[in-house]
């Protein structure tokens, strides 16, 4: 799977820019790498426990919300698909 980069601009303090590109240049990474994974990590921690949704299955959220439809209406659905 191929990803599109994209430019983010960052303001923080100076004297932190300057930690960061010296853990970057320890660490062999690059401080948009450092970034990235910071990032990953957090949505990891917000998303401990909930599967991992593709982009099709994300898009469905919400679809039904407010609707009516339960466990015995499938039930319904599937003694009449197996007729």
């Amino acid at each position: 799977m191929t990803t599109t980069q994209t430019k983010l601009t960052l303001r923080m303090d100076g004297e932190l820019v300057r930690r960061v590109k010296s853990y970057a240049r320890k660490s062999g990474k690059s401080v948009s790498a450092i970034v990235a994974d910071f990032f990953e990590l957090l949505d990891e921690r917000e998303n401990r426990g909930k599967p991992r949704l593709t982009p099709m299955v994300r898009s469905l959220l919400g679809v039904m919300e407010g609707g009516s439809l339960g466990e015995r209406d499938y039930s319904k659905y599937l003694e009449r698909k197996h007729r």
